[in-house]
């Protein structure tokens, strides 16, 4: 293909996806509507895409960004002297990393195990998965906060780690920090605090006079904190970071290798390659934007934040799941109301809001990550949600058969062929065009048989759409010697 055929085709593809820019896409993406630092870091990315972060001693000025980037944090995070830290591909990466500094310092632990609230993010149960760790959930009470002695109960001699969240990412508030770290150190076990959506959030908004739970290393107990540069640090995505109080409790997160013929494997990280780009990119993106610039930035997604929430209090139908203490908004829906059909009407509007599926006895819900961009949107974003609620409550609640729900909960999905896995994902809207998996217009009624599934199904029916999505797309004909690609 010629320059010009991949710059049309690359695009075309980019056309069918959700918009980064412009603050209505309210998942996956944090823009701070700042098109010149977006440049800026792109150039950064594409100057540093070669460097490889494997070895610092090759390439020292990835070291030197990422120490700078670690001393920044260190301060907004109220490090000690001693502080150290990592820069990781994500969030999730950082988490991962927290569990396994936490098992590998216990080396004379058989199996390890790890404490969380029910509100702790995925990562944590992908963490013990993959570590062959027990992974212990406590319930969080009414207020959708941890419990620091229903915690601190489910310790033993082989936890590890406790796990508290600011915020969580599912309803948006602050586990009792305080609480939580000092019955860990009482106990000498290590307590991380995921950060990673508000960690370049909260100390902005503290500096601005708002409340905020304190969460950071000034809470005695707190040996570790995730924090995310690709979220409100609005820097380009791959790139967060994780610190530890001190060097000691780091040391056991590093690899090393020399009993092989190769070259001494030492890796920071899960990874040993590491592109420079992200590190590049998440450092000109904090310089450009400053501590001003995240003042400023943060004081307008608090802004928006504040906007929306009263906002969604005044749309009969609508209600707030807790008041945010960051960024973050999750809503319910009354009787004769459906969330899955309110996301469809925002989707159609040009807003993307994220679905959550019904947890224990908690209902479904509609989930927000308000960037700063979404601030100069507000009012549009409010008058589209009035609609789709009107528009949704219109059409009523998505119906699913009693007698489909109660075959849901007989399914053994560890029993379940391909072939009963490809009709599951016919009945439910997830087959396509018949040739392969896809999206239908509407989500709606698929969430709703989701919803109807226990998780177990619902985790082996998503596996199984995603294992089919993912199949390989060959060039049309042979390739051989002097063939191009197509």
């Amino acid at each position: 293909m010629t320059p010009a055929e991949i710059r049309a085709r690359l695009a075309g593809l980019q056309s069918e996806d959700l918009p980064v820019h412009g603050g209505r896409t309210l998942a996956y993406v944090y823009d701070a509507g700042l098109p010149e630092v977006d440049a800026l870091a792109r150039e950064a990315v594409a100057a540093f895409a070669g460097s490889n972060g494997l070895d610092p001693t090759a390439f020292p000025s990835l070291l030197t960004m990422e120490n700078e980037l670690v001393g920044v944090a260190a301060n907004l995070l109220d490090g000690p002297d001693s502080v150290v830290g990592t820069l990781t591909s994500g969030g999730t990466e950082s988490c991962l990393l927290a569990v396994q500094a936490a098992r590998d310092g216990r080396p004379d632990l058989a199996r390890a195990s790890l404490v969380v609230p029910d509100t702790v993010h995925a990562a944590f149960h992908k963490a013990a998965h993959y570590f062959g760790m027990e992974i212990r959930v406590v319930p969080t009470g009414p207020d959708h906060r941890a419990d620091p002695a229903a915690m601190d109960a489910a310790c033993d001699a082989s936890t590890v780690l406790v796990v508290v969240s600011a915020p969580s990412y599912a309803h948006g508030v602050i586990d009792p920090v305080t609480e939580v770290a000092g019955a860990a150190a009482a106990r000498g076990i290590r307590c991380h605090v995921d950060a990673c959506i508000g960690g370049w959030v909260l100390p902005f908004k503290s500096r601005l006079g708002r409340p905020v739970t304190p969460w950071t290393f000034a809470v005695d107990g707190v040996t570790s904190i995730s924090a995310d540069l690709h979220k409100y640090g609005y820097a380009p995505k791959g790139a967060s970071l994780l610190l530890h109080r001190t060097p000691a409790l780091r040391r056991s997160q590093f690899f090393a290798h020399a009993d092989w013929p190769g070259y001494t494997m030492l890796n920071a990280t899960l990874q040993s390659t590491r592109s420079g780009g992200p590190v590049a990119g998440a450092w000109t993106t904090v310089r450009a934007i400053g501590t001003d610039g995240y003042l400023a930035l943060t004081e307008a997604a608090l802004e928006a934040t504040d906007q929306i929430a009263a906002g969604i209090g005044d749309i009969d139908g609508l209600d707030l799941v807790a008041t945010p203490e960051s960024t973050l908004i999750a809503m319910t829906a009354g009787p004769g109301l459906d969330v899955f059909t309110v996301a469809d009407e925002m989707t159609a509007r040009g807003w993307f809001v994220q679905p959550q599926l019904s947890h224990a006895e908690q209902p479904p819900s509609l989930h927000l990550s308000v960037s700063a961009a979404t601030l100069a949107g507000v009012e549009e974003f409010l008058e589209a949600l009035e609609t789709a609620v009107a528009q949704a409550r219109a059409a009523g609640p998505v119906p699913v058969d009693a007698d489909v729900v109660a075959l849901l909960h007989s399914l053994d999905p560890r029993t379940l062929s391909e072939e009963e896995f490809d009709a599951l994902l016919a009945a439910g809207g997830l087959a396509g065009d018949g040739e392969a998996p896809g999206l239908p217009e509407q989500m709606a009624p698929v969430n709703a048989l989701l919803d109807a599934a226990p998780p177990a199904l619902r985790e082996a029916v998503l596996v199984a759409f995603l294992d089919r999505l993912s199949r390989p797309v060959r060039p049309i004909g042979a390739v051989g010697p002097g063939q191009r690609l197509q």
